[in-house]
């Protein structure tokens, strides 16, 4: 979740939803979708959807668009993420977005992902908040905190590169899941841990991502 104030903001112009996007119908009962997840090496336990406004539920819907297949789009402004699909459907989810001073547009690609990724934070952001160094750790890549249940990335994250760089963004899980639909990270796209394993199984590396301005 990088500082702003590290990095310039990702250029390119975002692609807009032409004619909206219109609910069609949710793929299956949230109980089903966020009940807890076997099989992970930390327990993720259900999602506190009564904490959470049911329009930021995981649902498929009907959508216009000019982007191809496969293309993520995020629209910071509705609080979700687009997984175009070619059927003229995609599927929707809630998300966390940048608050003020944070937020950020453009295009880029998923360069990488990974499963209970370690966290990094910015020397911007430890000095904005001190209390971190507490939870922090030397790690193979330098100061930060292992991957985990209590690491804000969650359980997965999908690293955003442009022009063969890593622009500190990422889109991952959270451990503050009643936040979605909300502006509150540092700049990245926060999901529900749920939300965040679907989609990482549904994109692979090179996935376009457009996030509108």
């Amino acid at each position: 979740m990088p500082d702003i104030s590290r990095r310039a903001v990702l250029a390119g112009t975002a692609a807009s939803l032409a004619g909206g996007v219109l609910p069609e119908w949710t793929s299956a009962a949230p109980l089903d979708l966020y009940g807890p997840v076997r099989g992970e090496p930390f327990p993720i336990p259900p999602a506190p959807v009564s904490r959470i406004n049911p329009a930021y539920l995981r649902a498929r819907v009907a959508v216009r668009t000019r982007e191809p297949p496969g293309t993520v789009i995020i629209d910071p402004r509705s609080r979700y993420l687009y997984l175009v699909e070619g059927t003229g459907t995609a599927l929707r989810y809630g998300v966390g977005v940048g608050r003020q001073g944070f937020a950020w547009s453009g295009t880029a690609t998923i360069n990488s992902k990974q499963a209970w990724p370690d966290w990094y934070p910015p020397k911007e952001m430890i000095e904005r908040q001190p209390e971190l160094k507490r939870t922090l750790v030397n790690l193979q890549s330098g100061v930060g905190m292992p991957g985990g249940p209590r690491n804000p990335l969650g359980a997965r994250a999908l690293y955003l590169w442009q022009n063969n760089k890593d622009t500190l963004y990422r889109i991952h899980g959270t451990t503050e899941p009643w936040t979605i639909g909300t502006s509150v990270s540092s700049g990245c796209i926060r999901m529900i841990n749920q939300d965040a394993i679907d989609l990482y199984e549904r994109v692979p590396l090179g996935t376009r991502v457009v996030v509108m301005g």
